[in-house]
């Protein structure tokens, strides 16, 4: 039996169909640590029962947290509610062969986007220097070290807690020599210090990408890619590719870009009624008109 469909079992038996329906596909494993994403009309408490139930089934879980939607403060948090077992927010977790220390009450971090990491990563070539806007606790930045060879990858976060896990993170993965860890806002580390350095910029931040967008243009040498997070609302009739397409674009004029290819435009995932996490691979040829 498939993860997927003990969940979906497990959550049956607990809380019933109906419930069961809006609960199964929202357990997320962060290491030792199980999340469940609460919808917006529960109470988070209400969860303690199919808490208590993960832990007698998956041996490995040893706490049990309930996420509360949305993410809050100038370091994009989400917040947490103890339900069951160690009450512990702190753990080490593994994607693509890489560990990664962290905290989920102090450091956002999201499994749904394994499949991106590793996907960026097989994107960068010999010898690119990558600029990471929005590091986290490292994991694009650590990946794409683990599987790509580039020459260096600059790994920003204004998090101080943040910058902490991703420096130990760094020496946990071996890769002191092409990770360099930065604490500080993007946009003022790229305007002192990394103008005109990269070949391909990374932007995880949907609420901030557009706004930054103009950082990550100075960023490049001249010319290279940018990957670009949004999060698109699409009323009924329009598709988030195109709405996407339409967001950045209207950005880049607003810019002054002229000499610019939309490559690719990928959901990364559905995050609300009609509301879509999209990733946007965009090459500049040319940041200025």
């Amino acid at each position: 039996m498939t993860r997927g469909a003990l969940l979906k079992g497990i959550a049956r038996e607990v809380l019933g169909e109906e419930f069961a329906k809006k609960i199964w596909k929202r357990v997320e494993f962060v290491g030792d640590i199980a999340l469940i994403r609460t919808p917006l009309d529960m109470d988070p408490l209400e969860l303690k029962p199919l808490a208590e139930e993960l832990l007698k089934r998956f041996p490995y879980v040893k706490s049990v947290w309930a996420a509360v939607p949305g993410v809050e403060g100038p370091y994009r948090l989400r917040r947490h509610v103890w339900l069951a077992g160690e009450q512990r927010s702190e753990t080490v977790y593994r994607e693509h062969g890489c560990a990664f220390k962290v905290d989920i009450n102090k450091v956002y971090i999201s499994p749904s986007l394994n499949y991106e990491h590793i996907r960026v990563a097989r994107l960068v070539r010999e010898g690119e220097v990558v600029v990471n806007m929005f590091a986290g606790a490292g994991l694009f930045s650590i990946i794409i070290a683990k599987h790509a060879k580039p020459r260096k990858v600059y790994s920003i976060d204004i998090n101080p807690d943040a910058y902490y896990y991703m420096v130990e993170n760094v020496k946990l993965n071996h890769v002191e020599g092409v990770v360099e860890p930065l604490l500080g806002d993007a946009r003022e580390v790229v305007e002192s210090r990394l103008a005109g350095t990269a070949d391909r910029v990374l932007m995880p931040y949907p609420e901030l990408a557009l706004d930054y967008l103009v950082y990550a243009l100075k960023a490049l040498r001249g010319s290279g890619w940018i990957h670009v997070y949004l999060h698109v609302e699409t009323p009924r009739g329009e598709h988030w590719r195109g709405k996407a397409r339409e967001v950045v674009t209207t950005r880049l004029r607003e810019l002054g870009v002229s000499g610019y290819d939309i490559a690719q435009v990928r959901k990364v995932r559905n995050v609300g009624p009609r509301k879509h996490q999209v990733v946007v691979d965009l090459y500049v040829s040319s940041s200025t008109q």
